[in-house]
């Protein structure tokens, strides 16, 4: 009889979760979804009549700056799904806190464009900026790169509050 000893396999570092394929997915979905969101609810001829302040970006500003925010959440939401196991309760309240940010993010378009409710979406994008700031935070503990990738975003939504704010004053 020959009897081999086992074969030990040393511990080896997991493959990562996600791959560059899924980081293209992920891209796509979020990109998909926003795209969509704004498809749905785009400015009309109410949001024309508006009073705006002076310093209210041109229309064809935000397509682009949207589609590159949805792409750098991907990039953020794919570094941290491939933390390691170790991070494991870390990575899901992480995980937890983009999907509510990134809900908030999506409820905001039928807010103010489908209610024509600049009131009730600047309250909302209250909550999506609270919800924000403890995403960037929670992903920047497991991943610093990825709180840092998130900061543009945080920043544009800074700016859409007092945006929305602004308009929402000037035409109560």
């Amino acid at each position: 009889m020959n009897h081999r000893p086992p074969v030990v396999v040393p511990d080896a570092i997991p493959p990562p979760r996600d791959g560059w394929l899924a980081l293209v997915g992920w891209i796509l979905l979020l990109v998909g979804l926003g795209a969509t969101m704004g498809g749905l609810f785009a400015p009309d001829g109410w949001f024309a009549m508006l009073l705006k302040p002076t310093w209210n970006p041109p229309p064809w500003v935000f397509a682009p700056v949207w589609t590159l925010l949805y792409a750098t959440m991907a990039v953020a939401l794919w570094l941290v799904r491939r933390e390691p196991e170790s991070e494991d309760r870390l990575r899901k309240r992480a995980l937890v806190l983009f999907a509510i940010q990134f809900a908030l993010n999506l409820l905001w378009t039928p807010l103010f464009f489908g209610l024509r409710s600049p009131g009730l979406a600047f309250a909302e994008i209250c909550l999506l900026w609270v919800a924000l700031v403890s995403t960037v935070l929670a992903f920047g503990r497991l991943r610093p790169l990825a709180g840092y990738v998130l900061l543009p975003y945080l920043l544009w939504v800074s700016f859409a509050l007092v945006l929305n704010g602004t308009i929402w004053l000037m035409n109560s």
